[in-house]
């Protein structure tokens, strides 16, 4: 008797408009293997290119000075310093959503490394 144990569910390929299911693991579907990672690094831009120039950095600068302390880290009543200035819905090239700053918030490293890995990474699809 062989006994099958579940397996995570498959996710869409990161390949533009891509309906294939890859495994956990794997980002694109085998069509868009090679070529789709190559696009994505030339299509992306550089940082200053996607808006975080000097008026970014600037604003950047200030909302830290005016909210020190990660919002995460305070919810679980610890006191660590913000270093990044997280978008709380992801802007994706909007740039009234980049500048809206109360679609900001302070997040240390961590915090915003776990947010932008669980959260942000696949566009959301609504039906």
């Amino acid at each position: 008797m062989v006994i099958r144990i579940p397996t995570r569910p498959k996710k869409p390929c990161s390949y533009s408009g891509c309906p294939n299911l890859v495994e956990l693991g794997h980002s694109f579907c085998e069509k868009h293997n090679n070529k789709a990672t190559k696009q994505y690094i030339r299509d992306r831009g550089s940082a200053s290119q996607r808006g975080y120039d000097s008026r970014w950095r600037k604003a950047r600068l200030r909302h830290l000075r005016e909210h020190p302390f990660c919002v995460e880290c305070l919810k679980e009543n610890k006191l660590t310093k913000a270093t990044v200035v997280d978008h709380i819905v992801p802007h994706r090239g909007d740039r009234i959503l980049f500048w809206n700053e109360s679609n900001w918030q302070s997040l240390c490293e961590h915090h915003h490394n776990k947010k932008t890995r669980t959260q942000d990474q696949y566009q959301e699809y609504k039906f």
